[in-house]
């Protein structure tokens, strides 16, 4: 009902089975992590991705992310789709502040899913990729001159801005001081 009492249909989309929807639970768990991963040997970089995506008809710049599985923390989410995702290894930063890591919504007028940031270090390399044959996926790092660039330029999802706006100001020596 709204707020002078009109019934009304409200329709979003959920990854839960209707029972665990969270209008009905009312839990806060993530279904996703999204991914922060600066260059361990370069902290000047950061790991993208450009990603096809279907409802848009185009590639987005995006940082890597994923659905976190039954029984895995985020962390092990992160690190799990890191590796799918880039090929890239990734240690994860624990920020003092617990408010860093909690869940957040995606997008509350359109579906109930949310999403935990996981900050960290990516090592390695590209090659040994391994994505979902749905996921069309180019990995590439970006230095802050890239990283406005593609601000400017490019479509890229809102949670991939936001957290690149964090990145065009960090410091190399301690780049999670933003937190």
């Amino acid at each position: 009902l709204t707020d002078t009492g009109r019934a009304f249909d409200y329709y979003f989309v959920s990854r839960n089975p209707e029972d665990r929807i969270k209008v009905r639970t009312g839990e806060e768990k993530p279904e996703g992590v999204v991914i922060y991963p600066v260059l361990k040997e370069n902290p000047e970089r950061i790991v993208l991705i450009r990603q096809y995506r279907y409802p848009v008809g185009d590639y987005l710049y995006e940082l890597p992310a994923g659905l976190i599985d039954a029984g895995e923390s985020a962390g092990e989410a992160a690190v799990r789709e890191m590796k799918e995702e880039t090929g890239y290894d990734f240690t994860v930063y624990h920020p003092e502040e617990k408010a860093w890591s909690r869940p957040f919504y995606m997008g509350a007028g359109y579906t109930d899913e949310a999403c935990t940031v996981v900050f960290g270090y990516a090592d390695g390399s590209a090659k040994e990729r391994k994505p979902e044959d749905t996921e069309t996926i180019e990995v590439l790092t970006a230095d802050k001159e890239e990283v406005r660039r593609i601000l400017r330029e490019e479509k890229v999802s809102l949670r991939m801005a936001y957290l690149c706006m964090n990145f065009l100001h960090s410091d190399s020596k301690k780049p999670f001081d933003f937190l």
